[in-house]
């Protein structure tokens, strides 16, 4: 059997410590969280009683939606407004108010990235067509 002596052990763990690029060196700089940036999209358009308009986006990161009904016309309207999730053909309702005015907001949470939708119809309220602004902050 072999045996090392002590000067050769402390070259060898010299040696290993050099290949292997050991740092003593302690970052200790916290980390800044990124705050996640807000995109803003506005979908505009106009509906006629019985019939509603779908608009989808995509969000990049979890974080909070908000959709407000920012002007409808005549003023006095009341409409449904919701937010969904959008499969590529429809929206799935998830947030409604059918007693939608102006000024109103729907706000959710997603928890990853994905296609969502917002929707405003007629809730059996409208008495001709009216002109709608939807803003929608995502992240």
């Amino acid at each position: 059997m072999r045996s090392i002596s002590r000067g050769g052990l402390a070259l060898l763990v010299l040696a290993t410590c050099s290949f292997a690029a050991c740092d003593n060196t302690v970052n200790d700089t916290p980390t800044t969280p990124t705050t996640p940036t807000t995109v803003t999209e506005t979908f505009s358009g106009t509906i006629t009683p019985s019939a509603g308009a779908t608009s989808a986006f995509t969000v990049t990161t979890a974080g909070t939606v908000t959709a407000t009904l920012t002007a409808i016309s005549p003023e006095d309207s009341v409409a449904s407004m919701s937010l969904g999730t959008w499969n590529g053909a429809l929206c799935q309702l998830v947030l409604v108010n059918d007693n939608a005015v102006v000024g109103n907001t729907i706000t959710g949470t997603v928890s990853s990235i994905g296609t969502l939708c917002v929707r405003i119809a007629d809730s059996g309220k409208l008495v001709g067509p009216t002109d709608y602004t939807i803003t929608v902050d995502h992240p």
